[in-house]
């Protein structure tokens, strides 16, 4: 799709590289027309007003115009009021990003994923839980047409909250006679816990946690994503 101009488009940025001596490559998740890659000229000056400005995890209002895959960045504000992430809700962020920019098409539109996606950065700030990034995960899943099929069995069978089940991708939960150990096994409590995104149950974040991480692998290809590696590397220290 080519567009001749936008203006005053909500965006955060997702990750930026250096192009030619002073320019940047921005790649941002916009509001209303997704994953775009902007070029900023002069961006790494020292005297741009655009140094500092282009800021992961922080909202802008952006203007762009032109043709094709990499469009020029016109105009960038910042909008303030989101505080700034630190330790391990910045890997976090990092680690949002990540799957924005392995899994999310350019220029695919996806309003409801931008207002949880913002949302998410608030709580992080807020105060760091790790039933937000199941949360999330849930959400951007169902958001690109991989949703989890969580109450049902895969014959349509009301899941039993006392049941243990092998999930197949593609396909839902499958019953199994006894606990199952891969990371696609879960209990029915789990999988009723992640659809009403309740994870007070430990046993139910735990399991939550290893069938998010499978699923994400499936769609990623298997790539090993760089926050995940370096999350690892933090916890043997």
């Amino acid at each position: 799709m080519h567009r001749n101009k936008v203006d005053g488009q909500p965006v955060f940025v997702l990750h930026t590289y250096p192009y030619r001596e002073t320019s940047l490559i921005v790649e941002v998740f916009s509001r209303d027309f997704g994953r775009v890659a902007l070029l900023a000229r002069g961006a790494r000056r020292p005297r741009s007003p655009l140094r500092g400005l282009l800021m992961a995890f922080q909202p802008l209002e952006l203007g762009w115009a032109g043709k094709g895959e990499v469009q020029t960045l016109m105009k960038a504000e910042w909008q303030g009021g989101q505080p700034l992430l630190t330790g391990k809700a910045l890997f976090c962020g990092y680690y949002l990003n990540e799957l924005l920019m392995h899994l999310l098409p350019r220029e695919d539109a996806h309003e409801r994923l931008f207002s949880v996606y913002a949302e998410t950065l608030r709580r992080f700030a807020e105060v760091l839980k790790e039933s937000d990034l199941r949360c999330f995960e849930r959400a951007f899943l169902q958001e690109l047409g991989y949703g989890l099929t969580l109450e049902n069995d895969a014959k349509g069978v009301p899941v039993d909250v006392a049941g243990h089940y092998a999930y197949e991708i593609e396909h839902g939960p499958v019953r199994l006679q006894r606990p199952g150990s891969s990371a696609l096994s879960v209990s029915g409590k789990t999988l009723i816990d992640l659809a009403n995104e309740d994870f007070s149950d430990l046993r139910s974040l735990i399991e939550a946690k290893q069938l998010m991480r499978a699923l994400i692998a499936h769609y990623t290809g298997g790539k090993n994503l760089e926050t995940r590696k370096i999350f690892m590397e933090l916890h043997e220290l």
